[in-house]
């Protein structure tokens, strides 16, 4: 079986220049992470809206916004539900941040920081922080029934914070 140029076999590491990509933030309004860099910004890739442990991993996310935002961090969700589901469900958690559709084609952002699960038609659950400059300085995978909470993300900005002061 011939692998694909864009699917790496595990996640994407540190170091790494993060793939620029631009997606659906609503039905009408397009996010690129491109327009982004000056300051950090974490990448949430969870399986699916209306998932119990994807529900609780962005809500803790987004009772974490105030930390994030001191590092001037900014904080996207992304999956490959569509982007009229990312709104109602953002709508229903009252989330704070964009949730970005990987919808069409499906999970393009996904496969290229190796986090897409061919089998279950999904991302796979994703942390990534990439620094002002476009380069990923942290990354995790965690497994789908487990929420990975935001520890790491916060470590990893410290970290950045402390490189750059």
């Amino acid at each position: 079986m011939a692998e694909t140029a864009t699917a790496p076999e595990s996640i994407l590491e540190a170091g790494t220049t993060a793939p620029d990509f631009t997606l659906k933030a609503t039905p009408d309004q397009s996010l690129s992470l491109s327009e982004l860099k000056g300051n950090p910004v974490v990448l949430v890739f969870y399986p699916a809206d209306w998932s119990q442990v994807c529900g609780d991993e962005l809500a803790v996310f987004n009772q974490s916004l105030p930390l994030l935002q001191d590092y001037r961090a900014a904080l996207l969700g992304i999956s490959v539900d569509s982007a009229w589901s990312h709104q109602a469900f953002k709508e229903s958690r009252k989330l704070g941040y964009d949730l970005l559709a990987d919808y069409n084609p499906k999970g393009e952002v996904s496969r290229a920081y190796g986090a897409y699960d061919e089998d279950a038609g999904c991302s796979k659950r994703a942390l990534f922080v990439v620094d002002a400059d476009g380069v990923i300085a942290w990354s995790y995978l965690s497994p789908m029934a487990i929420n990975p909470g935001v520890n790491g993300v916060l470590d990893a900005l410290e970290a950045l914070k402390q490189k750059n002061s």
